[in-house]
């Protein structure tokens, strides 16, 4: 029998384009999930996760049940018998969005027994005299080759790590999280990921977080016309979230009551300009329930000053 290899993929566009090029042979496990939203438990592949995130869905994005076992859970199944694959290669990219879906499926992998199974990492991000940060997707033909070529063997250690900080953002205590940031591995992004997620909670003097207090400064630096225009800036330019246009919807609808939307443009309400400044502070107006992971997003206060979280 000969080598076979198991490719898990952050997406059909991704899947598709790999089989397209024809550029790696093996099995595909296409990872359709988004769990740096909503509330998780450490094992994803357990029935009781499984209503969880059922429920999610259907609740926030009108995803329904039938859609989530035939688009997730269906893929669960790949990955049964491990012991028939030589290696295993993830690809994923440089965000906060991939980067908890690929910890998910490392803590996954550990729990099937990978044993010596080398595992690989394909992670897209910083290109050499290239300003923006490229998705895998965005990468050219000649690139993705490349990426694949220096694909970037992954060690125990490494490994060990995903998974703690996998168990770590599904427990209560995302304080726990900021003693990760500074640990040496080889996900050159993981840090920095690691910090934006901390920063996705209310800001202690505003309420609102890292990623809504830079929306409010693009309306007030730059001449977006209306909410549509917006959305396109906030997809661009959100750092390291990696969010769609589904989550940055609901990012968008929580932030109505700090926008204007006057016959030339979209401006700051009165509301707006005091959250910008900082000098008022909106968290009763914004809780809402909503999970990361093991926590409820405003049980927790960022500090700017410190980087690090005030539990409620």
């Amino acid at each position: 029998m000969g080598a076979k290899t198991l490719h898990i993929t952050n997406g059909d566009s991704l899947t598709d384009r790999i089989k397209e090029l024809k550029l790696v042979k093996g099995d595909f496990f296409t990872w359709r999930e988004m769990l740096c939203e909503g509330p998780t438990i450490i094992k994803v592949e357990t029935e009781e996760s499984i209503k969880i995130r059922e429920k999610f869905l259907k609740k926030y994005y009108r995803i329904g049940s039938s859609d989530y076992q035939e688009k997730f859970v269906s893929q669960l199944q790949k990955i049964d018998t491990l012991s028939q694959y030589n290696e295993i290669v993830l690809w994923f990219e440089y965000d906060l969005f991939c980067h908890i879906n690929m910890i998910a499926a490392i803590s996954l992998l550990l729990r099937k027994g990978i044993n010596d199974t080398p595992v690989y990492l394909v992670c897209s991000g910083r290109i050499e005299h290239e300003k923006k940060m490229f998705g895998l997707c965005d990468l050219s033909e000649a690139q993705l080759r490349n990426h694949y070529k220096n694909k970037i063997l992954l060690t125990n250690d490494d490994l060990e790590l995903a998974s703690h900080i996998w168990t770590l953002y599904c427990e209560s205590k995302p304080q726990k999280l900021a003693g990760q940031i500074k640990k040496h591995s080889s996900f050159e992004y993981l840090s920095i990921c690691l910090r934006a997620h901390l920063q996705r909670f209310p800001n202690m003097l505003t309420g609102l977080n890292v990623l809504e207090h830079n929306i409010l400064e693009m309306i007030d630096n730059y001449q977006i016309k209306n909410i549509k225009q917006l959305m396109g800036y906030t997809l661009e330019y959100q750092g390291y979230y990696g969010y769609g246009d589904m989550q940055m919807k609901r990012v968008l609808a929580r932030l109505f009551q700090f926008l204007d939307q006057t016959k030339d443009r979209l401006q700051l309400s009165e509301r707006g300009k005091l959250a910008l400044k900082q000098e008022k502070n909106f968290y009763n107006t914004q809780i809402l329930d909503w999970h990361y992971g093991g926590v409820k997003k405003y049980d927790f206060l960022y500090n700017n000053d410190t980087h690090t979280l005030l539990k409620l």
